[in-house]
């Protein structure tokens, strides 16, 4: 039989050279006479042979043409027919196959048009490893984005990592190379052997993988998401009608890893967390989780926020639907789940998004805007389409595939500054000049106005440390879209404020007032966050100054002015139980702390305080506006007490916080009130029972008609030392 194929083009297979090997290998009719060529690349096998299934009979045996195993095999008189593969390998091991290079392209043109374009919303649905059944053959269908590779192949346990055997081919001119491979069934390990235009060959993680290798091995494992029995059906049609602004919100922000440990130290899994985190969050009165990334990351030590795996939740704690359960059990129990979320900047590690292809696929190539030079990572490239089509897709990812009712957004004015973190010549201004990043704005955007309108109820939050205006605007105002923005400025102010002995407090006084003049220029939620309480810090109980008394009635009194201020409320674990420790990602909490009273009865006063606070209207209902907020004194820095209203939209539902900054008890302090009555003492952080003094009165006060503060009505009342008291009127 003369050879049908040049050396050339065998030498290209060999050399795994080719963008479509498929013009090569597989079934091919002769350019003359009747017939067909069957050709495959497969290396250490002792024979190969073709088998028609529909025709029973002796198969063809295919002539090894080249000794590293190019096979091939012509068959007479035979036009295109299903065909199996018959591979006996040198261990004797038999293998019957369909051919993965007998598979016509899989992939829809308008999901190809849809990327290209910038607008697809869903990537991860043809994207990645996907279980198919094609032609009545069970397999695994992978596609991956890589442009500018000369070629790329899937790699893994099923072809011993040998990129020569599976190389896939591109579809047309759109960047994305595709292979149906039978006989891949889930939980397999793969990656992306891509070979670039330098001839480098970089083996790379799948971008949109589903399910990862736990640290430290980096292979991406094939996972069927389809199956899980959700039971949050309840949750998910309330959370549609849900205003989220004039809801109670109080978050307990957690980093999975190191909430409480298991046996020898070690993790606890995502149906454990779901039982004990859950079930003690519902018990202490949050009304949502916010988990630090949960996104395949390989280095502990970033927390998260070094992502590589966008769309693979870390399989420390297990596997894909072990998360499933996680939030639905959270839903169950009537607890939000919020994500924190990175598209701030990704990691150099060499299997991640990095010089993917060999050239700056996801980043900018000039470092001036591709990457971040105190954090040592690359910066997303947020105008190109399919970037755009990347992110946007797994925020839909995870709002759709796990039910996620919110994503806060990390470091988003580094997506917003170009000069962000830079010198002077260290960093690129856009097409006007200035330092906007008009990319990353439109990004976010984009991000915000498709989620929102795919998805009633959820939330977006964003971590923006600046003074941008209107990040909780709508976009078609001018805005970013945002439902609420963490208040930075209120947390540094008020945690100066609070470190401070109280001697000099009163030197300080606009520390707690100054944050109400910009309180309602957002949507803002007060965070006592995972960055208050590492990297020398100290923890919060350690922030505040005094004996060991005055440090917990100063942090009580924190959180109780804090939970009277507008805003929804966020408390990083361990604040509750007055960690003495910095937060060690390592380790655990403390949770032996809470055989101690002070520390237990702290918590309870963190219980207490949530309760209340989900209780009372006057807390949430107008969180935006001077409607809900008025002050009763704001000016007594000589005292270094401070008092205020909160109201709700019943003019006859109210709540008077007063707060005493100093050890030194205030009996007898007057102060003004709306309404003439009876006001029921709701709360004393100075309660016996949350380890307090227990300086109070005695459960009720009563107005007198003695004007104050401006009030036609005042109270006699005692603020105890380092201590708030909330009063409520009895109608």
């Amino acid at each position: 039989m003369v050879e049908s194929l040049s050396q050339e083009e065998i030498q290209s297979i060999l050399n795994a050279d080719r963008s479509d090997p498929f013009q090569i290998l597989g079934m091919h009719s002769p350019d003359s006479g009747q017939g067909v060529f069957v050709r495959l690349f497969y290396p250490d096998l002792l024979s190969a042979e073709v088998v028609d299934p529909e025709k029973p009979g002796k198969p063809w045996t295919m002539d090894r043409i080249h000794s590293e195993g190019f096979y091939e095999v012509f068959i007479p008189n035979r036009s295109f027919f299903r065909y199996l593969l018959k591979l006996t390998k040198k261990n004797g091991e038999i293998i019957l196959t369909r051919d993965p290079y007998s598979f016509l392209p899989l992939l829809s043109d308008l999901d190809i048009y849809l990327f290209n374009e910038g607008t697809h919303l869903a990537i991860y649905e043809f994207l990645g490893a996907h279980s198919k059944t094609i032609d009545d053959a069970p397999g695994m269908l992978f596609c991956v984005w890589a442009p500018n590779a000369q070629r790329v192949s899937v790699v893994g346990d099923f072809n011993r990592w040998d990129g020569r055997i599976h190389q896939m081919r591109m579809i047309g001119t759109s960047g994305i190379w595709e292979m149906f491979i039978p006989n891949v069934w889930a939980e397999t390990r793969y990656k992306f052997e891509i070979k670039t235009r330098e001839g480098n060959l970089l083996l790379k993680s799948d971008p949109i993988a589903f399910y990862a290798e736990k640290t430290p091995l980096t292979a991406s494992l094939t996972y069927d998401l389809s199956g899980y029995s959700w039971q949050d059906q309840d949750w998910i049609e309330k959370r549609k009608s849900l205003s989220l602004l004039t809801t109670p919100m109080s978050i307990y922000e957690v980093h999975l890893g190191s909430w409480k440990k298991g046996e020898n130290s070690s993790f606890l899994s995502y149906r454990d967390l779901a039982h004990q985190l859950v079930d003690y969050v519902r018990e202490m009165g949050f009304t949502h989780i916010e988990l630090l990334p949960i996104c395949e990351h390989p280095f502990n030590g970033s927390w998260g926020y070094q992502t590589t795996g966008y769309f693979a939740p870390t399989s420390r704690f297990g596997e894909p639907k072990d998360f499933m359960y996680f939030v639905d059990y959270c839903h169950q129990n009537g607890i939000g789940v919020i994500l924190d979320w990175v598209i701030a900047h990704f990691p150099k590690d060499g299997h991640g998004l990095g010089r993917f292809d060999g050239t700056a696929l996801y980043e900018h190539v000039d470092p001036r805007r591709g990457e971040h030079p105190h954090w040592g990572s690359y910066i997303f490239n947020y105008g190109r389409k399919e970037v755009r089509c990347f992110l946007v897709s797994n925020a839909m990812y995870w709002l759709k595939e796990y039910h996620i009712d919110g994503l806060r957004v990390d470091a988003v004015a580094s997506m917003l500054y170009l000069d962000y973190g830079r010198n002077q010549g260290e960093w690129l201004p856009n097409q006007y000049g200035g330092k906007e990043n008009i990319e990353a704005i439109d990004l976010i955007r984009y991000f915000n106005e498709s989620i929102y309108h795919r998805f009633p109820g959820i939330m977006t939050i964003a971590e923006e440390s600046t003074a941008w205006p209107g990040v909780t605007l709508p976009p078609y105002t001018g805005g970013l879209g945002f439902l609420f923005k963490w208040n930075m400025g209120w947390m540094n102010d008020f945690l100066a404020y609070m470190s401070k002995d109280p001697i000099y407090r009163k030197y300080h006084h606009q520390n707690l007032t100054f944050p109400l003049m910009y309180a309602f220029s957002e949507n803002f939620i007060l965070p006592l966050s995972h960055d208050e309480v590492v990297h020398e810090k100290r923890s919060m109980i350690n922030k505040m100054p005094g004996d060991w008394w005055q440090k917990f009635a100063n942090l009580r009194l924190s959180y109780a002015t804090m939970f009277g201020f507008p805003g929804k409320k966020l408390l990083f674990m361990g604040n509750e139980i007055g960690q003495w420790s910095e937060w060690d990602h390592d380790a655990g909490l403390n949770w032996n702390l809470l055989d101690y009273d002070t520390h237990r009865k702290l918590q309870l006063f963190v219980r207490d305080l949530n309760y209340l606070y989900k209780q009372e209207k006057s807390l949430w209902e107008i969180d935006n506006s001077w409607n809900g907020f008025e002050w009763i004194d704001c000016d007594d820095s000589e005292n270094s007490t401070l008092s205020f209203v909160r109201k709700s939209r019943n003019s006859d539902e109210f709540l008077i916080f007063a707060c005493n900054f100093t050890p030194v008890p205030r009996l007898g302090y007057r102060l003004g009130v709306p309404k003439k009555g009876i006001y029921h003492e709701v709360l004393n952080s100075d309660s016996e029972n949350y380890g307090g003094s227990n300086i109070g009165n005695l459960g009720q006060v009563y107005a007198q008609n003695i004007p104050s503060h401006g009030k036609p009505y005042s109270v006699d009342l005692n603020l105890p030392p380092l201590g708030c008291v909330v009063l409520k009127p009895i109608s």
